[in-house]
């Protein structure tokens, strides 16, 4: 499944990237902690809509933006297969990270990828 707090992670750390400006930079913009904002951007940590707005104003961005581009990439993912939905037949278990590269302003590139969960064995 994924994780909506991955997918607001990977935008917001698009937008940074894209601005070539560090953690650093953008914490101190929005007035949280650097390792929270890392946090949030690894989709560790589920950020406030107070918060979001504060590090979208870091970056320059409005939070409706932030949340389309989050919005659409949910869509595209709903209408890969085995990406929110099981495939029959398969496993349901692992998460699926999604992640997407805009190219250019008329392309897109979704890439859906499925972590396997691992079993725990116990030696005797």
């Amino acid at each position: 499944m994924v994780l909506l707090r991955r997918v607001i992670g990977d935008a917001l750390r698009a937008r940074r990237q894209g601005q070539h400006r560090t953690l650093r930079e953008v914490s101190t913009a929005a007035n949280v902690s650097l390792g929270y904002l890392s946090e949030i951007e690894r989709g560790q940590k589920e950020a406030s809509s107070e918060l979001l707005a504060a590090i979208c104003d870091a970056l320059g961005a409005r939070l409706s933006e932030l949340l389309s581009e989050v919005s659409n990439t949910l869509a595209l993912a709903e209408n890969m297969e085995g990406v929110l939905v099981p495939v029959e037949g398969q496993p349901a278990e692992g998460d699926v990270s999604v992640s997407v590269r805009q190219d250019s302003p008329l392309k897109t590139t979704l890439h859906a990828t499925r972590k396997p969960k691992r079993d725990i064995v116990y030696a005797a």
